[in-house]
């Protein structure tokens, strides 16, 4: 390991929590309509809940403490300060495994999966299946450091392949993404195959520029327009005017969570169970107290901007993603449903696909046991 790499521990200033606080206690709720529960947006009445809990229930102090639980760093990587988790398990070193969050989620997202992949014999499992895992905030979100403009997901590629393979010293390595980090993972696996072996993503990022064809194709591509109509109304702000955002959420706490609140309760398994039945309270407030704590709301948005700067999540006719490739199917993915294997094919090299019986956009969190297992038994068929 670089020597330009140093120890991080979370520290919030309690001075700045109990600020935070009285900002919940006195936030002027507005007017909702009547009988309109998630339709119009955040829910009025589970928002209240939330802020309650935040409030009068919420530990944060033993929220820091979980999140100091795994040893975590930051490095500077071509002018930007990226924060990582870098936990070395059973693998010592063999077998590493970049892990990247998306939008709003944050490295917290794979806290019920780490111990399970770097240490699986503590589960009743092998340790051959262990990994090295390293997991980064990505550039303007968390404890990551925050860029002067937006910046997107192909240099975020870059610097995560310089961090593993320049600053953490690892040759060759396993990538692994969904949402934002499904896209990350897609150019790692383009842009930097002399050094990843292979690529796991449970959210399509990088497409083909081939239209679908056929009927299953095209149909899967209308649902997804009708789904982007319905719920797709943030992607169009954050990636065209993501700072109009910014001056409304600054300084607001329940306006940054009821925001976020929104995403995971649409893009969420709810077939079964509700959204507290997926999540506990403390497990999304620790969620939004990483974005609330860092101030870093607004340059998240900016990443969408990022995507638009950079050109898109499209190949270049004729490319292909040619790195053996994993997709986990967790199907209950509403709004970036998962694509027919024949379109995902065009752009990437499928060695294997499941179909995977519930979850939805944040696999990892809403069903870490069988995220961890489609990752093991991807990885033993690539060999890594």
């Amino acid at each position: 390991m670089s020597s330009a790499v140093r120890p991080f521990t979370v520290a919030w200033d309690e001075t700045r929590v109990e600020q935070v606080m009285n900002q919940i206690r006195t936030y002027p709720f507005p007017p909702a309509p009547v009988g309109g529960g998630w339709t119009y947006g955040c829910d009025a009445d589970f928002l209240k809940t939330v802020c309650d809990h935040w409030t009068g229930a919420y530990d944060w102090r033993a929220a820091q403490d979980e999140l100091n639980r795994f040893p975590q760093f930051t490095a500077e990587v071509d002018g930007y300060e990226l924060h990582f988790l870098h936990v070395v398990g059973e693998a010592k070193g063999q077998r590493p495994l970049l892990i990247t969050h998306g939008w709003p989620g944050s490295v917290y997202e794979f806290w019920g999966a780490i111990e399970k992949l770097a240490y699986p014999s503590r589960f009743g499992g092998e340790a051959s299946d262990a990994f090295d895992l390293v997991i980064p905030s990505l550039p303007g979100f968390g404890f990551s450091s925050r860029p002067a403009r937006p910046v997107g997901q192909r240099t975020t590629a870059r610097l995560f392949d310089t961090l593993m393979t320049k600053v953490l010293g690892y040759p060759r390595y396993m990538a692994q993404g969904g949402d934002w980090g499904g896209l990350v993972t897609g150019w790692l696996g383009f842009d930097h195959a002399a050094h990843v072996h292979a690529i796991h993503i449970n959210m399509l990022g990088l497409r083909s520029s081939a239209p679908p064809q056929g009927e299953v194709e095209i149909a899967w591509a209308e649902r997804g327009r009708f789904a982007m109509q319905v719920m797709g109304a943030y992607f169009l702000l954050q990636a065209s005017k993501p700072q109009s955002l910014a001056w409304a959420m600054a300084g607001n706490p329940v306006g940054q969570a009821a925001w976020i609140l929104e995403r995971f309760h649409d893009w969420s398994d709810l077939r079964v169970k509700d959204l507290q039945g997926v999540y506990s309270l403390d497990q999304l407030l620790t969620n939004i107290m990483i974005y609330v704590m860092t101030d870093a709301f607004t340059t998240s948005v900016w990443y969408y901007r990022g995507l638009i700067e950079e050109g898109g999540a499209e190949l270049a006719p004729g490319q292909r993603i040619e790195v053996p490739t994993g997709f986990a199917n967790f199907p209950g993915e509403a709004l970036y449903s998962a694509p027919p294997r024949s379109y995902a094919e065009r752009a990437y090299n499928i060695v294997r696909w499941t179909d995977l019986p519930r979850g939805g956009h944040f696999a990892c969190m809403e069903e870490p046991d069988l995220f961890v297992e489609d990752v093991r038994a991807f990885a033993r068929e690539v060999a890594f």
